[in-house]
């Protein structure tokens, strides 16, 4: 994968303003690819003293090779939604943690893309973008590289990339649609619980209410922020906790785990400036609620 540019009407006095207006590289991207000679200038490797003219094609090459990131490949079955250069998203079960730790050192989905990508033999680092709790299913990106998770993750800051969920909340809900904006902290005490706080970070959910079931609520939530739990806590703190939320709320009998799952991302990208849209059907523990 390359990334490309031809000078027209040249206002560059060197490269380093190229990499950075044009490509939009992070200070560290451009050390990198300048330093390791990842920058070509009509197919040759040059360096930021070279003086760019019009007609040239300035090139960044992203295939190069990175060291191992002391991941365990683990195989196991991957629901691939979407693969091209850049990208690999995945459909993540519930119950499969995202990254790697003490508790899932070799179980978790970051294991089994390292086996895939040992199989292709892309000899790339692990680089997931967005995260889901170990118990919501649903979307994963996995960038291919370096620039592309830089880009997403820019595009998650600007709200650029938009996610959106399905969950399944108890009770009915007085208002078919709204914004929750009430900020959220770690709980006192707790490594993992987060609540409601004044003294918390913004936290702000819009709702629409899909289908109403007995005593219980299908709605799509779009984040605008993306605090951790944030769905969980705020539909709690509201008096409607998801269904199965032992955290949150109470364990049920529909469902073993939060009735949550991410269905739908969009973002723009990073390499044919497209607009991608990744879908992702309910998994079948949700399409049995309701």
């Amino acid at each position: 994968m390359y990334l490309e540019y031809k000078v027209i009407d040249n206002k560059y006095t060197n490269i380093n303003q190229i990499l950075k207006q044009e490509f939009k590289l992070s200070a560290k991207l451009m050390h990198k690819v300048i330093s390791n000679k990842f920058v070509l200038l009509n197919n040759i490797p040059i360096d930021t003293r070279t003086i760019p003219n019009n007609g040239d094609i300035i090139k960044v090459d992203l295939n190069y090779e990175e060291e191992n990131d002391n991941i365990v490949p683990t195989k196991m079955e991957l629901n691939i939604l979407y693969e091209d250069d850049g990208l690999l998203i995945l459909n993540k079960p519930a119950g499969i943690a995202v990254h790697p730790s003490i508790l899932h050192f070799s179980d978790s989905l970051s294991n089994g893309v390292r086996f895939y990508f040992d199989s292709i033999s892309l000899k790339k680092k692990i680089r997931p973008v967005n995260r889901l709790d170990l118990d919501t299913s649903g979307i994963i990106i996995f960038a291919k590289n370096e620039y592309v998770q830089e880009c997403l993750i820019k595009q998650m800051n600007s709200h650029i990339l938009k996610k959106e969920y399905i969950a399944i909340v108890s009770g009915i809900l007085n208002d078919k649609s709204g914004t929750i904006n009430l900020p959220i902290s770690r709980k006192d005490g707790s490594i993992i619980e987060r609540c409601v706080s004044e003294d918390g970070q913004t936290a702000i959910t819009d709702y629409s209410v899909i289908k109403e079931l007995d005593n219980m609520s299908v709605v799509k939530c779009v984040l605008q922020t993306g605090r951790t739990h944030q769905i969980r806590v705020h539909f709690s703190a509201i008096g409607h906790p998801l269904i199965g939320d032992f955290l949150y709320g109470s364990k049920s009998g529909f469902i073993n785990r939060q009735a949550l799952h991410s269905y739908h991302i969009s973002f723009i990208h990073p390499i044919s400036n497209k607009i991608i849209n990744i879908y992702c059907e309910l998994p079948d523990d949700m399409k049995k609620i309701g």
